[in-house]
């Protein structure tokens, strides 16, 4: 019986510690934005910084992300509801809009390569390199989201949530959202520091 309480109570306090280190992760990750932008301003300032215009996947990938964050919504409000059928649909739906991000992040970068825009080399411009490295740190911090993503919906699948059991599909949300809203900063950051 002592061993049923101990597991119950170290399940409790995991479950009350999620939620503070999850925003301890965030704002980790607010600091890392906030250096890689400010040193792109400060390497602006220097000269020799190249103007292009932003490639049109940038906005596509902005669309899917946006509908990414909708139907997230949608899956943390069937949750609270005991929808499971539509917690499973919510969560599917935005991993295949998560992927749909990343796919065009990718053939935003094939589209600076063919610009002549390049990450590193004799033809590089430090403006294209703090571009691929922004976008490509924060398609690191997708491809995080987009497993923890894929976990929820394989959990969902397995009936593993509630509207009592839901903390996993909460966590998930924000830190979606969080990269929902971390994108629409760098992309407003990207065409209007300039």
């Amino acid at each position: 019986m002592q061993t049923v309480d101990l597991k119950a109570e170290l399940k409790q306090a995991r479950a009350k510690a999620a939620k503070p280190m999850l925003w301890i992760g965030i704002v980790t990750i607010i600091m890392l934005f906030a250096g890689l932008t400010s040193a792109y301003i400060v390497r602006q300032a220097e000269g020799n910084w190249l103007q292009f215009n932003l490639p049109l996947q940038f906005y596509i990938s902005t669309a899917f992300i946006l509908l990414s964050s909708a139907t997230m919504i949608w899956a943390l409000n069937s949750v609270k509801q005991n929808n499971l059928v539509n917690l499973q649909r919510g969560l599917l739906l935005t991993l295949l809009f998560g992927v749909g991000f990343a796919w065009s992040q990718f053939a935003a970068w094939g589209d600076l390569v063919d610009t002549g825009i390049f990450f590193t080399g004799a033809k590089s411009n430090a403006a294209g390199s703090y571009l691929y490295v922004i976008s490509g740190v924060h398609l690191a911090h997708l491809a995080a989201g987009l497993l923890a993503l894929l976990f929820s919906f394989i959990q969902a699948y397995r009936g593993k949530y509630s509207a009592k059991n839901k903390l996993g599909v909460e966590l998930v949300a924000t830190y979606w959202h969080f990269l929902d809203i971390l994108w629409l900063y760098l992309l407003l950051f990207l065409l209007f520091i300039r």
